[in-house]
């Protein structure tokens, strides 16, 4: 019984980082899209911890707008880390 609460607190967990990743991703893309002033400590915190998660996926797309590659780059690493976040949290539920 222990080692199944165990699970389910580390799923709890590994699903919370997930959510936390997605979240800050999807910061970004709303501080991009609303024009976020750059110079700001927390906007230039978000920038970089985004940046750094979607490091793989951001300059994937070559669209003509800015916009769309942020929404796209982003987005897409958010999706995938939700995704993969909370299936890893699912699988643990079960075991």
């Amino acid at each position: 019984m222990s080692s199944e609460r165990g699970a389910n607190q580390a799923g709890r967990v590994v699903a919370l980082i997930a959510d936390v990743m997605a979240l800050i991703l999807g910061l970004w893309i709303l501080m991009y899209l609303l024009d976020a002033n750059r110079a700001n400590s927390l906007v230039q915190f978000v920038h970089d911890t985004a940046a750094w998660l979607a490091g793989w996926s951001r300059d994937l797309f070559t669209f003509d707008k800015a916009w769309a590659r942020v929404v796209a780059g982003y987005g897409l690493a958010a999706v995938v880390y939700l995704f993969v976040g909370h299936a890893i949290a699912n699988r643990m539920h079960r075991h």
